[in-house]
C-alpha cells in the first residue's frame, strides 16, 4: 500500500442490499426496528457481517427519533462546602458505582450509551432541563435523594420518559426502584435484640432524605416493640466522615451504649475507628449493624454486619423500566417496584 493511498470506503446500504438481494428501503426497514420484513431478515443480518456494515447513528436518529442514550441525573439540593465537594463525594460513594454497575448489565447489551450528568444548584439544572429538552436523550435515570428537591417534577414536565432511584420525598408520577427501608431498619433492630443488647443507639441517615427517614423510624418503632423506647440518635449524612462525627457526639453523651446501627456502611466505616479508640472492642462490648451492604462493608475493621439492598438489581431494573418506556412512547410511567433487603451477619455483630 502506498503512502497516498486512501483507506477503504466505509460500507453503504446500498452494499448491504446488494449482497442480500433485496432493495435499500427493505434494509433500512431492518437497521431501523421494522419488524415487517421477516422473510428477508436473516438474509440481511448475514449481510450486515459479511460487509462489516455498522449503522450511521445520525441518520438512524432521524428516522427512529431516537438517540440510543440516556442520561443518568444524580441531583443534589445545594452545593456543599469546598472540603466536602459534591463529585468527589459523590464517586467515593460504594453506591453511586453499584447504580452505575447495575444499570449498565441492561444498557450495554441493548446497544444504549449512559451519560452522566450533575445537578447540583439552579444554575445547572436549568442548564440541564435545557439539554433534555432539545432531545439529546431518550430517556432518564434520576438519582435524587433530598426530600424538596424540585427535580422529579421539573423532569416529569419534559416528558420524556424516566425513573427514579428511590422513593421520592414528595408524591410525583414518576415510576420509581426501592428497597423496602423500613424493613431493613428492622432486621437490624432485631439482630440487635437478639443479641441481648439493650443500650441501643443509632447513627442516622440525614432527616430531609427519604431513606434516612425511613431507615430511622423502622428502627425506633422496631426496638419500641422488642421493649427498648429510649434509642440515642445523633444524625449523619451518608459520608465517612459524617458518621465518624456523629459517632463521637453518640459517645459523648451515651458512653455505655451496647448496640448501635449505622444508618450506612459508609458511616459505619468513619463510626467504627472512633469505637476503638474509646477503647469500646467490637463486637464484644458494642456490636454494630449498618447498612448497604457496600464494599465499605468489607474494608471495615471488623467486617460489618449489615442490612443488604440489592442495589445492583435495582439498577438493572430501573434500566429494564426505562427501555420499556422508550419503545412505548405514550404509554406513560410503568408501576414502581420495592425491593426485599435482607440481613448479611458478618464480625462487628
Amino acid at each position: 500500500m502506498t503512502a497516498d493511498a486512501s483507506p477503504p470506503a466505509r460500507p453503504t446500504l446500498e452494499d448491504v442490499a446488494a449482497v442480500a438481494g433485496v432493495s435499500r428501503a427493505t434494509v433500512s426497514r431492518v437497521i431501523n426496528g421494522a419488524t415487517t420484513v421477516d422473510p428477508a431478515l436473516r438474509r440481511i443480518e448475514e449481510a450486515i457481517a459479511t460487509t462489516h456494515y455498522v449503522p450511521n447513528r445520525a441518520a438512524r436518529a432521524l428516522v427512529t427519533r431516537r438517540t440510543d442514550s440516556v442520561a443518568l441525573v444524580v441531583s443534589e439540593q445545594e452545593r456543599r462546602p469546598v472540603a466536602e465537594p459534591f463529585v468527589g463525594r459523590m464517586f467515593s460513594d460504594p453506591y453511586f458505582g453499584r447504580v452505575v454497575g447495575g444499570l449498565l448489565d441492561v444498557l450495554r447489551p441493548a446497544g444504549v450509551q449512559m451519560m452522566l450528568m450533575l445537578a447540583d444548584d439552579a444554575a445547572s439544572r436549568d442548564q440541564l432541563l435545557s439539554y433534555l429538552r432539545q432531545g439529546h436523550v431518550d430517556g432518564i435515570v434520576l438519582i435524587s435523594s433530598h426530600a424538596n428537591d424540585p427535580l422529579p417534577r421539573l423532569v416529569h414536565e419534559t416528558r420524556l420518559p424516566a425513573v427514579l432511584a428511590g422513593r421520592p420525598g414528595q408524591p410525583s408520577p414518576l415510576t420509581y426502584v426501592e428497597a423496602d427501608q423500613a424493613a431493613g431498619a428492622r432486621l437490624a433492630a432485631g439482630h440487635l435484640a437478639g443479641l441481648g443488647r439493650r443500650r441501643i443507639g443509632t447513627v442516622a441517615g440525614p432527616q430531609d432524605m427519604p431513606a434516612g427517614q425511613e431507615r430511622l423510624e423502622g428502627f425506633r418503632a422496631a426496638m419500641a416493640s422488642y421493649g427498648i423506647e429510649d434509642v440515642a440518635v445523633a444524625e449523619g449524612d451518608f459520608t465517612h466522615t459524617g458518621g465518624a462525627a456523629a459517632m463521637r457526639r453518640l459517645l459523648a453523651e451515651h458512653p455505655d451504649l451496647d448496640g448501635v446501627f449505622i444508618a450506612s456502611d459508609l458511616m459505619a466505616s468513619g463510626a467504627l475507628p472512633v469505637l476503638l479508640r474509646a477503647g469500646r472492642q467490637v463486637p464484644h462490648e458494642v456490636a454494630v449493624v449498618g447498612f448497604d451492604d457496600s464494599n465499605a462493608a468489607l474494608t471495615c475493621d471488623p467486617a460489618l454486619t449489615t442490612v443488604r439492598q440489592p442495589v445492583e438489581e435495582m439498577s438493572s431494573e430501573m434500566a429494564r423500566l426505562l427501555l420499556k418506556q422508550i419503545a412505548a412512547p405514550g404509554g406513560g410511567p410503568l408501576p414502581s417496584m420495592i425491593f426485599t433487603p435482607t440481613l448479611v451477619v458478618r464480625e462487628s455483630a
